[in-house]
């Protein structure tokens, strides 16, 4: 076998190489590695629920298949958005490739209060204006040629991702609204607490920026265990 075919096939083997923690932006990398030491934040029960996506990322890519998320909520404008991005980084903080979206039961817009919560946590974000149907179009950067494009609000039946995929309720409004996803060949709900209720009040920042941490904190979880 000569050199370059070894090569070849040693980079097919080694999936997701170029998808490292090496890859993300430091800020992003110390945000990670902060939350990579609260895994004890995250109880037993709680950690049941994590471990249904786990498998199933587990289960696609034993098959040969690249892992599709769809994270859902009502409005698509906090939770969902949070989520999307955080298993897209994740993945990439311990070389998992996933594809992540997001949808909710209607749509809104992709709140600022979120934006500026993962612009804390060490994204750049960039807004494209204009009048759009689902507010501005936001692009999330993480690393060096690492982003999150195209982030903006939109229904399940609005949301472009290609079946089969897992269908990630992250609040329990839209679990009980939507028992079955068109295209999802999984469901699976893990409820987060909406940080709108802290909206205007002195609170604001730190309710945001507390869940912002607990998705990051539970998706890194998921991606360590589907990494099993």
């Amino acid at each position: 076998m000569n050199l370059m075919l070894s090569l070849l096939l040693l980079s097919m083997s080694a999936p997701n190489a170029s998808l490292t923690r090496a890859n993300l932006s430091p800020a992003v990398a110390q945000y990670l590695d902060a939350r990579a030491k609260e895994s004890g934040q995250i109880g037993e029960l709680r950690r049941q629920d994590l471990e249904r996506l786990a498998q199933y990322i587990r289960t696609q890519r034993a098959a040969g298949q690249t892992p599709r998320l769809l994270f859902v909520c009502t409005h698509n404008s906090r939770r969902s958005h949070l989520a999307q991005v955080w298993a897209r980084v994740t993945g990439d903080y311990l070389g998992i490739e996933v594809e992540t979206h997001s949808a909710g039961t209607e749509a809104t817009a992709f709140h600022k209060n979120a934006v500026a919560a993962l612009e804390r946590a060490g994204l750049s974000s960039a807004k494209a204006f204009g009048d759009l149907p689902g507010g501005p179009r936001y692009s999330l950067t993480y690393g060096a040629g690492l982003s999150v494009r195209d982030m903006y609000s939109k229904t399940i039946a609005q949301a472009d991702v290609k079946a089969p995929f897992a269908a990630v309720m992250v609040c329990s409004d839209a679990d009980k609204k939507c028992p079955f996803v068109p295209g999802a060949n999984a469901h699976v709900a893990i409820a987060y607490d909406d940080p709108k209720a802290a909206d205007g009040t002195p609170d604001e920042a730190r309710m945001y920026d507390e869940r912002c941490a607990q998705i990051a904190r539970e998706m890194l979880y998921v991606m360590k265990q589907a990494a099993k």
